[in-house]
Parts: C-alpha cells; sequence; structure tokens
C-alpha cells in the first residue's frame, strides 16, 4: 500500500475495511448485492490526541466498528472509513 499524504484531525481516525466474504464456509459463492459490509478494518491514519480524551487507537490495529460508522473516502482508487475514535467498538 502506497504512503498516504495528509493528515487527519485531532480524535479521528482513517480505516481501510477489510473485504467482504466470496463465499460461505460450505463453498457457496456470494453475489455482489447480497454481500454485507465488513464492520472490521486496519487503521492506517491516526490524528492527533483531543485536549480530553487520549488517542488509544495505533496506525496498524485491527478495529471493529459499528454498522453506520464513518464516513466513506475515496483516495488514490482506495476505498477508506474516516470515523471518531469513540466510533470503535474493540481493538484487536
Amino acid at each position: 500500500m502506497a504512503e498516504l499524504k495528509g493528515k487527519i484531525l485531532a480524535g479521528k481516525i482513517l480505516v481501510k475495511p477489510m473485504e467482504a466474504e466470496e463465499k460461505t464456509q460450505s463453498g457457496i459463492i456470494i453475489p455482489e448485492s447480497a454481500k454485507e459490509k465488513p464492520q472490521q478494518g486496519t487503521v492506517v491514519l491516526v490524528g492527533a490526541d483531543k485536549k480530553d480524551e487520549p488517542m488509544e487507537v495505533k496506525v496498524g490495529d485491527v478495529v471493529s466498528y459499528g454498522k453506520y460508522s464513518g464516513t466513506e473516502l475515496h483516495i488514490d482508487g482506495v476505498d477508506y472509513l474516516l470515523m471518531s475514535q469513540t466510533d470503535v467498538l474493540y481493538i484487536a
């Protein structure tokens, strides 16, 4: 993955969502229209600490987030989610 240029604001993180499953465990191929949006991803950029909230997430963390969390961004042909640190439910 190419180095991203730019920065994000305090308290925000940029996440690259994991790919949706192509097949079920039994081998059935899932069509594009039926794929469910993944709710996990890898953190690629982290903003600074907020004055009253230290940043607990770091680059490289795999995080789980809510179904409707974040704003979708398309940067250099890659899809990302920009979200607040408070949208993260779990850090793996």
